[in-house]
């Protein structure tokens, strides 16, 4: 990691605050004709793509319900438990998050209120390449139900035996999905987009990918479907003061890094000697990690920066706008209140980012790539639509017309205000 030191700084030096960069040009080509031809070929096109991608030729890409028995059957009782557990506090947090209708009475005889919709069909897709994220299955098929989305289809890439991970079965079994394909990447965007023989058109995508399936989220977005976020690597911050634990803070450092080569991960400190213990112990821990090499290539794109303050710590974390932030601190509730911009935040010495990932019960779905400033991350309401009611009364109409009419024949819009005239000479 580059140390930079930033203590005489006047203003946040945004320039080293970039995240790693592609060349998207070349890749929307690619993923544009990947899209095309599902679009056109449908489950032609997707059998030929997983076979050239995903190294498997299949004959039927829907999951039957034997191969989730016997996914069921090979998990340790232990791994199951754990799943129930984080799906039971993942279900208590999402469904505290309903909005009851309100009807307002904005003037006499005009009452006004809004209404929750679920979305009718959702379409999830769970990486499952280096990392088989059933956990993301958790976060995303847990509030679409509780949201009541008519229809939820899955999409994962099956491995070179042309199946996916039992973890990914079973967590599907335990949510209630049954519309389950083996179908990854660029292609499983296609199809759940435009629909095939197999796959059903769905209303909005959701769920995290490489660059190709951002990329393809992205595309399809522009056709009129609507997508969770835009999202890219994976990303964490760490502010730490002298009371945090280095052991600690490298772990949660490194507990992202081995997500992807381009995940980036930034801790932020005003002490130099904690940076140094921090960045020693990411050095220890890394040698023992079996994704050591996918770290290591992260560690390449991330920073330490050395602040003179916690205020100028939270001018640069709020510039950065980090998926997750975690405050490795002696105030963390007070430096949790300057919070502005961020996805998830993890407060004190014993709130890893792991937690969140996996079992809290918050969502782990969450922006990235700077997206924090203006997108939250998946909750119940990324599964529903909001749709707003009116009712007038004759009295309603009377006290409200003539607002209307004046306002209508401003904006040279005869009509509008012709269709109130006509109410109040009726009433």
């Amino acid at each position: 990691m580059k140390i930079i030191d930033i203590r005489n700084y006047d203003k946040i030096p945004v320039g080293e605050l970039g995240r790693p960069v592609f060349d998207t040009r070349a890749l929307e080509l690619t993923v544009s004709d990947i899209l095309q031809q599902v679009k056109e070929k449908g489950d032609e096109a997707v059998k030929q793509f997983t076979l050239q991608f995903d190294k498997t030729s299949l004959e039927r890409v829907k999951v039957s319900a034997w191969e989730i028995e016997e996914a069921v059957s090979q998990l340790s009782p232990e791994l199951k438990s754990a799943i129930r557990e984080a799906k039971s506090n993942i279900e208590l947090f999402h469904g505290q998050q309903f909005e009851k209708p309100a009807p307002v009475m904005t003037m006499p005889g005009v009452t006004c209120w809004r209404k929750t919709v679920a979305i009718e069909k959702v379409g999830l897709y769970i990486p499952g390449g280096t990392a088989p994220l059933f956990s993301t299955l958790l976060m995303l098929g847990i509030p679409a139900k509780i949201a009541g989305c008519r229809e939820i289809v899955l999409c994962s890439p099956p491995d070179s035996e042309g199946r996916l991970h039992p973890a990914i079965l079973y967590a599907a079994q335990q949510v209630g999905i049954t519309k389950i394909f083996k179908i990854g990447g660029v292609q499983a965007i296609a199809a759940m987009a435009y629909g095939t023989a197999t796959v059903p058109k769905v209303y909005k995508i959701f769920g995290p990918g490489n660059q190709y399936v951002t990329c393809a989220k992205q595309l399809v977005q522009k056709d009129g479907l609507a997508i969770d976020m835009p999202a890219g690597p994976s990303e964490v911050a760490v502010y730490a003061d002298l009371t945090a634990n280095p052991v600690f803070a490298a772990a949660d450092l490194l507990s992202q890094a081995e997500h992807g080569t381009d995940s980036q991960v930034v801790l932020v400190s005003p002490f130099s000697g904690m940076v140094e213990d921090i960045l020693a112990a990411v050095d220890e821990q890394l040698a023992l990690l079996p994704r050591a090499a996918v770290a290591r290539l992260a560690l390449e794109n991330s920073r330490a920066f050395l602040v003179k303050d916690d205020e100028q710590a939270m001018e640069l974390l709020n510039e950065y706008a980090p998926e997750h932030l975690i405050l490795a601190c002696k105030n963390p509730e007070e430096l949790a209140a300057k919070v502005v911009n961020a996805g998830s935040v993890f407060l004190g010495h014993y709130s890893p980012e792991s937690v969140g990932d996996y079992a809290s019960g918050t969502n782990h779905v969450l922006p990235t790539n700077g997206y924090a400033r203006a997108y939250s991350g998946v909750s119940l309401d990324s599964f529903v639509k909001k749709i707003t009611f009116q009712q007038l009364t004759k009295e309603g109409i009377r006290q409200i017309g003539r607002t209307v009419e004046l306002m209508a024949e401003a904006e040279g819009l005869e009509a509008h205000a012709n269709a109130v005239r006509v109410r109040v000479a009726a009433s």
